[in-house]
């Protein structure tokens, strides 16, 4: 089964959206991949503390989701480039994450 990129980390950070005792299941695509459920929801929640002032983990955390984000479709719908004009500075910054991230992406092809 192939997990995508830091689905086991999502796991963790994720729990941040649901109440105590809950989880979140990571389930399997129709390709065969498997992703972390609470993904979205919980870059919701970062976003927003990125744009209260926090730092540091809160943006390791966007970061590890941006591989699930495209996975899941999110910058087919939203494209990195619409996040960065979006004059939100947490939105900024997952675009511009998601950008760097496609761009490697390209370059290990």
């Amino acid at each position: 089964m192939k997990h995508v990129q830091h689905t086991e980390a999502l796991s963790a950070i994720n729990r941040k959206v649901i109440a105590d005792g809950e989880t979140l299941p990571a389930v399997k695509l129709r390709d065969g991949s498997t992703v972390q459920t609470g993904t979205v929801a919980t870059m919701l929640v970062n976003i927003a503390a990125y744009n209260q002032g926090e730092r540091g983990e809160v943006e390791r955390q966007l970061e590890l989701a941006v591989p699930t984000l495209f996975k899941v479709g999110l910058f087919d719908l939203f494209p990195p480039e619409e996040w960065i004009r979006a004059g939100n500075p947490g939105r900024q910054l997952v675009g511009e994450m998601a950008s760097r991230w496609q761009a490697g992406q390209s370059n290990n092809t």
